[in-house]
């Protein structure tokens, strides 16, 4: 499952790591009409990849299918000091869904694009989350934004990539 799919990176990804099945899901009937383009530019017509217009939120609200794998890629929730809070209860309330949501076993990979929301902030907010859905969750690996998006000593927030490779048992 790819939420916020955008274009369907993680899902061509997937694909060609040889999931069986991949749900691109996004608001946007755009990005999903770009999702599927990727898609098909690189496996031609195929039957196991679904495009999904709808509200990532509610997606995994009334989720009846059974993942071994999720990607949370929300676009920025936080971009200024202000909203830090709102955005923090953003991102535990989408995590806590799909850590509740997950089979046994699976593996959730988290991220944000937030500026102001720390790493630290990002972890506990993890912490939260797993907590408040009852679940045993480890951090199998931490990611942080490539060589080549530097970040200048002036200016900390330039580091707003961060994410979480996690196995929810």
């Amino acid at each position: 499952l790819n939420l916020f799919g955008y274009t369907g990176g993680f899902s061509v990804y997937a694909l060609s790591g040889g999931c069986k099945n991949v749900d691109t899901v996004d608001s946007s009937k755009k990005a999903i009409e770009l999702a599927n383009k990727n898609v098909e530019a690189n496996f031609g017509p195929i039957d196991n990849h679904s495009g999904i217009v709808y509200d990532a939120f509610k997606y995994l609200d009334e989720l009846d299918m059974d993942y071994d794998i999720m990607v949370l890629d929300p676009p920025a929730f936080a971009k200024h000091h202000n909203v830090l809070q709102n955005a923090l209860q953003g991102y535990k309330k989408l995590n806590r869904k799909a850590i509740q949501q997950i089979n046994e076993g699976g593996i959730l990979f988290t991220f944000s694009c937030s500026q102001v929301v720390s790493k630290e902030n990002f972890k506990r907010m993890i912490f939260t989350a797993a907590a408040g859905a009852g679940r045993e969750v480890r951090i199998l690996y931490q990611m942080d934004q490539p060589s080549d998006h530097p970040v200048s000593v002036y200016h900390p927030e330039g580091e707003y990539l961060k994410g979480l490779v996690l196995k929810v048992d």
